[in-house]
C-alpha cells in the first residue's frame, strides 16, 4: 500500500512540475498564466501560503483535467492534447497582447503599417541588434549560431547574461 501511495505522489508531483514549468515560461505577474499564476494555482485555500498538501491537491486537479476519458490514467494522447491546449492558450494570449500594443487606431485589427510601426525601435529591433554582434546591419550564419547557442544554454543566457 505504501508503494502505491509513493508512486501516486510521485506522479502527482511530476504533473505539478509540468504546470510550474509551463506557466513559468509565460510572463506578466498577475496575468493568467504569468508568474503570479504559479502561486495562485497552488495556493488552494488562498491564504498566501502553499503547503505540501496544496501542491498534491493542485497536481491531482491538473491530472484530472488532463485525464480526458476519466480512467485514472494519462495516455500519451491525453498529455499531448493538454500540452497543445496550453500552448495554444499561450499563443493566443501573446497575439492578444501584440494587438493591444500595436493597434494604434483601436479598430481591433492590425494593419501592415501598425505592425511595422510597432516593430521600429521595439523588441524586433533590439533582438536584431543583439544577434548582429558586430553591428554591421546584417546577421551572419556565425552570429545566428552564436545566438542559438546562447538560447540552447551554451555560454550565455538568452539575454547575454552569464548563467550563474
Amino acid at each position: 500500500m505504501k508503494r502505491k501511495y509513493l508512486i501516486a505522489t510521485a506522479a502527482l508531483i511530476a504533473v505539478a512540475s509540468t504546470a510550474v514549468v509551463a506557466t513559468a515560461h509565460d510572463r506578466g505577474a498577475g496575468q493568467r498564466g504569468g508568474p503570479g499564476m504559479i502561486f495562485e494555482r497552488f495556493d488552494i485555500n488562498e491564504d498566501g501560503q502553499i503547503t505540501r498538501d496544496e501542491i498534491v491537491e493542485a497536481a491531482a486537479a491538473r491530472f484530472a483535467e488532463t485525464d480526458a476519458n476519466g480512467d485514472g490514467m494519462l495516455s500519451l494522447e491525453e498529455m499531448t492534447a493538454a500540452a497543445e491546449e496550453r500552448r495554444a492558450e499561450r499563443v493566443a494570449r501573446g497575439a492578444e497582447r501584440m494587438l493591444e500594443r500595436a493597434d494604434s487606431d483601436g479598430d481591433g485589427m492590425l494593419s501592415l503599417e501598425e505592425a511595422t510601426a510597432a516593430r521600429e525601435g521595439g523588441r524586433f529591433e533590439r533582438m536584431f541588434d543583439r544577434i548582429d554582434a558586430d553591428g554591421d546591419g546584417v546577421i551572419t550564419q556565425a552570429e545566428a549560431d552564436e545566438m542559438r547557442g546562447r538560447f540552447m544554454g551554451r555560454g550565455h543566457g538568452p539575454r547575454g547574461h552569464d548563467k550563474n
